[in-house]
């Protein structure tokens, strides 16, 4: 009797669509995450792995979807392989069967896996190299969300207030919250 089909899909943002990740590929279950890699609390994933079987076959787009990093992915491949869980990669077209070792699918999967790690660390680095430089000339101080009110608009808002105006009528004329009143007049 062979096992289940399943499938685990991850996207970082909600807006991102995960249809193509498996497009095509007859599945039995999929889970689906919708997070970043790095994000060590992944609820679908976890699931997953709770739900594999000894016969099932895992099967995901990428090594990058399904691990944070080389030794995340290492330890999660040879878990599920020594629990007779099969995994199928598919960009990589990687094929890691339960009870058969493959030593040349292991070289591939350390050294892409190691490629991947390395490529995040240096976007971050990157990004890190990035954020410093905007400091330096002032442009970061900039980024982020733009102020509800202007300074003068704050003033006049809890001179208002103390004057005995009602905070719901001053976030309705302002076109603000409540609660962004109260921030800004610690009321």
């Amino acid at each position: 009797m062979s096992g289940k089909q399943i499938g685990y899909v991850r996207v970082s943002t909600v807006i991102q669509n995960t249809e193509r990740q498996l497009y095509g590929i007859e599945l039995d279950r999929v889970f689906e995450d919708r997070c970043s890699g790095r994000d060590a609390d992944r609820p679908q994933l976890k699931a997953c792995l709770e739900y594999l079987r000894d016969g099932d076959t895992l099967h995901c787009h990428s090594t990058d979807r399904l691990a944070r990093n080389l030794q995340d992915l290492l330890n999660m491949v040879q878990t599920l392989l020594s629990r007779g869980v099969s995994i199928v990669f598919h960009k990589e077209n990687m094929n890691f069967i339960a009870g058969k070792k493959d030593p040349f699918q292991e070289l591939q999967l350390s050294i892409l896996g190691a490629v991947a790690s390395f490529e995040r660390e240096m976007i971050l680095e990157r990004q890190k190299e990035g954020i410093a430089l905007a400091r330096k000339r002032n442009a970061y101080a900039n980024c982020g969300r733009k102020k509800a009110l202007t300074p003068e608009q704050i003033k006049e808002i809890c001179q208002r207030i103390q004057k005995g105006e009602k905070v719901t009528a001053l976030a309705k004329e302002y076109g603000i919250s409540r609660q962004t009143i109260y921030a800004y007049c610690r009321i």
